[in-house]
């Protein structure tokens, strides 16, 4: 009897070590990706695993919610709207866009807790619209601590083309960074296995990637880097910090409207 409780015990442990960790994803997603005559576009802000539509964790207000406009930022956190999703915190916020050019929205939230990896995980967040179908100014950058600079246009973009970024962490290219790439899934898409939710891939020596989105929708490009100071957990102990450099681009088949 000892000897089978060992073994179940044995094999919890493989189980639990074999099970990876759900990638984490801040979303801000825009209600279209590109405005052929301008007009408002809604954003709406959670944080969640997107491939496997959840679980939605609480996302608290945000510390700073902005758009990037022709090299002038306009902060959008006074017209920020509480929006829950599966009765979690979650937010939106809608803009309207008067004149032709890229819209850079983009969110910092308030660091996240993560128990189960004894960290606190803050993902600077940024998604593209182009205003009047202009195809201008999509690659300025925001100046956030932890940032991708798109090398492809990330609006307008088919189904299968590739998509190269630069990561970079305060302005300078990071080498050799992390970056977990998910799919936003609508339940139509079934992972083989746990390796298939979420892609890895690695950025060069000069921080630039490149990925193929072989599935129409959007795709969310996750830079992961350590954070330069340590917070206190609720604990009271000292723990790391996880900066998420990330991005969101729409796929669109051709033939779709």
């Amino acid at each position: 009897m000892r000897r089978s409780l060992m073994s179940l015990a044995t094999l919890s442990c493989i189980i639990g070590f074999a099970v990876p960790a759900s990638a984490h994803f801040q979303e801000i997603i825009p209600s279209a990706d590109v405005l052929e005559d301008g007009g408002t576009v809604t954003l709406d802000m959670l944080f969640t695993h997107p491939f496997e539509g959840g679980p939605v964790m609480d996302m608290k207000k945000p510390e700073r919610l902005g758009v990037l406009f022709d090299g002038k930022s306009v902060d959008l956190l006074p017209r920020i709207a509480e929006k829950p999703v599966d009765g979690k915190a979650a937010w939106s916020v809608s803009y309207d866009l008067k004149e032709p050019g890229a819209a850079i929205f983009y969110v910092e939230p308030q660091p996240y807790w993560e128990p189960a990896e004894g960290k606190y995980i803050v993902h600077y967040s940024k998604v593209v619209v182009d205003s009047y179908a202009s195809g201008e100014g999509w690659d300025e950058l925001v100046g956030l601590p932890a940032e991708i600079q798109p090398l492809t246009r990330p609006t307008g973009v088919w189904t299968g083309n590739v998509f190269s970024g630069v990561v970079l962490k305060d302005g300078k290219p990071a080498p050799f960074a992390e970056i977990e790439v998910e799919f936003i899934n609508d339940g139509t898409v079934k992972a083989p296995n746990d390796a298939f939710i979420t892609q890895v891939i690695k950025a060069d020596a000069n921080g630039t990637f490149t990925y193929a989105m072989p599935r129409a929708g959007w795709w969310g490009f996750a830079a992961l880097l350590d954070g330069d100071k340590p917070m206190t957990s609720p604990e009271g102990k000292e723990v790391p910090v996880e900066e998420g450099a990330l991005i969101w681009v729409k796929a669109t088949d051709m033939g779709a409207k």
